[in-house]
């Protein structure tokens, strides 16, 4: 695919201001990645951003029939007419999105009239309204899914994004979406985990990792089931080697560090005595911490932890300065968002850590 790769933020950050765009509403978009790197997600989030009607079509769910609509003879006229489908917008709604989603893999008589709304923004006698955008989306064969050839005559109608799975874009939705925080510790040790699609493909297992299994396994984490059905889920939606591996990285993490008895330590040598000795576990409490920061106190106590990671005592060398300012920046953003900037902004340590930034430049 000659499209160079994007991130999923910058797509929907695109998106936003092709809305926005009169203009660049009239020609459709067509969003290119593999199975749960969020092509729907972002599609949904722009319409409301806008406070926009969505009409989320799933081209494999339905008929040819069902976008062209019902013919009938009208007798007065002496002719066949076509009946529209109550689903398409219609005059009376000027502006919206219209998402055509799972175009590559829809039957092929189907797509011939997906294809007329995306060309000539009508099938039959029905016309979209000037202020609709179309979005679709869909894989590409080396994808591993079912994909059809798109011909160059509909390519050449659309703008195109190669969406491609990135750890931070993917960080920050978990953040949004309160995943469990291992999920979050072991993906940012692990970014590589994030989609394996390709190892999937390459040895022909049925499973593998993506950005919508891990939205899946940190539900599971979440839930009350048992550490035993913990394990047969997530081998069930990741596959066994990533399940195992995965697995050794959460004992370790939670091994590391108790966050909630690290919180109630007095500072000093009671907290560095509970500060983790390894990456995984280090960012495990970063995680952990960020999670428990849910009022003024332990905003401001999470801090404190943070401001004493280089008490940390270890052989192995840790990326300290980088955790201490990826904890600053996501507490402060959680602090934003929840109201409790006061706990940041009224806090020395958190003083120090700007003067430290000025002072490194």
């Amino acid at each position: 695919m000659n499209i160079p790769p994007v991130s999923i933020a910058a797509v929907k950050q695109a998106l936003i201001e092709q809305y926005a765009e009169a203009r660049l509403r009239w020609r459709a978009s067509m969003l290119w990645g593999t199975r749960g790197v969020g092509k729907s997600s972002i599609v949904r989030q722009v319409a409301e951003h806008f406070n926009a009607p969505l009409i989320d079509l799933r081209l494999t769910t339905i008929e040819p029939v069902d976008i062209r609509g019902a013919i009938y003879a009208d007798d007065r006229q002496q002719k066949t007419v076509w009946f529209p489908p109550e689903f398409l917008p219609t005059q009376d709604q000027p502006e919206g999105i219209l998402f055509l989603d799972e175009l590559t893999a829809a039957d092929q008589r189907l797509q011939i009239s997906a294809y007329s709304l995306i060309l000539d923004r009508r099938v039959g006698n029905y016309r979209l309204p000037d202020g609709w955008l179309i979005v679709a989306a869909g894989n590409a064969a080396y994808h591993g899914a079912v994909s059809h050839d798109m011909g160059t005559a509909l390519a050449d109608r659309m703008f195109h994004f190669n969406v491609h799975s990135v750890i931070d874009a993917f960080l920050d939705y978990a953040l949004e979406n309160d995943f469990a925080p291992e999920i979050m510790a072991y993906l940012k040790v692990r970014p590589d985990k994030l989609d394996d699609t390709h190892s999937q493909l390459a040895n022909d297992h049925l499973v593998g990792a993506s950005p919508r299994g891990w939205e899946d396994i940190s539900n599971v984490l979440k839930s009350g089931i048992s550490e035993a059905a913990h394990r047969v889920f997530v081998q069930g939606r990741i596959g066994a080697a990533n399940a195992a591996e995965f697995f050794g990285v959460l004992r370790e993490i939670q091994a590391g560090t108790d966050v909630l008895r690290l919180l109630e330590a007095e500072p000093g040598e009671a907290t560095a005595a509970l500060l983790p000795a390894t990456l995984d576990g280090l960012y495990g409490m970063i995680y952990g911490l960020l999670a428990a920061a849910t009022d003024q106190q332990r905003m401001a106590r999470a801090l404190e932890i943070v401001d004493q990671l280089p008490d940390i005592n270890t052989p192995e060398p840790l990326p300290i300065r980088e955790a201490q300012t990826l904890s600053m920046e996501l507490l402060f953003q959680k602090a934003l968002e929840r109201g409790l900037e006061a706990a940041i902004l009224d806090s020395s340590t958190y003083r120090r850590y700007l003067e430290q930034r000025e002072l490194d430049g």
